[in-house]
């Protein structure tokens, strides 16, 4: 059986930098699709002096090309690679490559087909659109760095950038897969606006499905999900560790009971709010009785979604991580690989490019 990439045939030519834009495209790239790295001389992507191991990761599987955008000769020769091109990927503020004479008005001129995605903090309209920004940034404007805490605490940080990765990345990926089918179908291609900002706010479904609710979107820490249920909580266990217990359906909690040897507890409220403070304060106890890796032995394998919460190194060792083959070997050093597997498909894996290694190749120069 022949297992080819999903995306093979599909050009894409990527000048965005950091982390946003490459993580996309590095999603793309290991479904198959070629993806030309458009990087400045001398420097290239900021990633590859703030962090080459961050660098690697991402940009696993692509090409690179050196051209300086603002010269007329390499931005002609920009637009000469869009023209073959599926999709055009950038992350510059709006304007930037209209400056330049790469922007989506110009290039799809040439190639109708063109599939143009702008991935920026606060998309192409609005009173923000050119503002700077990080994840940090469209993350509190958007409300969900407000409800990243526990309740009474201030907001915490954490170290998943869910603005860039997940409200960004992946939502610009969603919009670029969409709108190539799109082109393949009708050869008319699209503009995809894509805002982490706007992404970020789209992944508060449950704060905004409680908001629906209550009129008013419930203070950090409070939520249904977000803690405030004793049985969906966290809670420390002997050794100073922690597990996640996940109990929400009745039939789970009661089962966690069961195996903990504490059935009275369930004459207690199970509710959010002071009223489940009870329930709450004995189920602190009872963690307490035993190690997390103990209270894994005994609940884990049962059904109570109950399970041990590992530091990063755990994980990385983890017998459902490993029997998954997720994590994979890069330069003697773990790597991501593509969380997604196809019955009749492959990812494509590959090296991080040098600088500018396919610049002859790819440009013919």
């Amino acid at each position: 059986m022949s297992l080819n990439p999903l995306l093979k045939g599909i050009r894409i030519i990527d000048a965005s930098r950091l982390l946003p834009g490459p993580f996309c495209s590095f999603y793309l790239a290991q479904m198959g699709a070629e993806v030309i790295k458009v990087e400045e001389p001398g420097v290239g992507d900021y990633a590859r002096d703030m962090s080459m191991d961050l660098f690697t990761m991402v940009n696993r599987g692509k090409k690179s090309v050196v051209l300086d955008l603002r010269k007329p000769e390499d931005a002609e020769a920009f637009r000469q690679l869009a023209d073959s091109a599926d999709v055009v990927l950038e992350s510059f503020r709006p304007g930037v490559m209209k400056k330049l004479g790469c922007d989506y008005d110009t290039l799809r001129a040439r190639n109708p087909k063109l599939v143009y995605a702008a991935l920026t903090g606060y998309g192409q309209t609005g009173p923000y659109l050119n503002r700077p920004g990080h994840d940090m940034n469209y993350r509190g404007y958007a409300g969900e760095l407000d409800q990243n805490a526990v309740a009474g605490g201030p907001p915490i940080q954490g170290n998943v950038q869910y603005a860039d990765l997940a409200g960004g990345a992946l939502t610009c990926a969603v919009g670029i897969l969409g709108a190539v089918i799109g082109a393949k179908a009708s050869g008319q291609g699209t503009m995809v606006d894509v805002a982490m900002m706007d992404g970020t706010m789209a992944l508060q479904v449950a704060a905004m499905g409680s908001r629906r609710v209550l009129g008013a979107t419930p203070p950090r820490g409070t939520d249904f999900l977000a803690g405030s249920l004793p049985n969906y909580s966290i809670y420390e266990t002997r050794d100073g560790k922690h597990v996640a217990m996940g109990s929400l359906e009745p039939k789970f909690f009661k089962r966690t009971l069961e195996l903990a040897g504490a059935l009275d507890l369930l004459k207690l409220p199970m509710v959010p709010g002071p009223k489940g403070e009870p329930l709450r304060e004995a189920l602190r106890a009872l963690i307490k009785t035993r190690t997390r890796d103990e209270w894994e032995a005994l609940l884990a394998h049962e059904d109570t979604c109950v399970s041990g919460i590992y530091t990063l190194d755990e994980a990385l060792e983890n017998e459902q991580v490993k029997a998954r083959g997720f994590v994979e070997d890069v330069g003697g050093k773990p790597a991501f690989g593509l969380p997604i597997r196809f019955s009749h498909a492959q990812a494509t894996g590959g090296d991080s490019p040098k600088l500018g290694e396919h610049t002859a190749q790819v440009l013919g120069r």
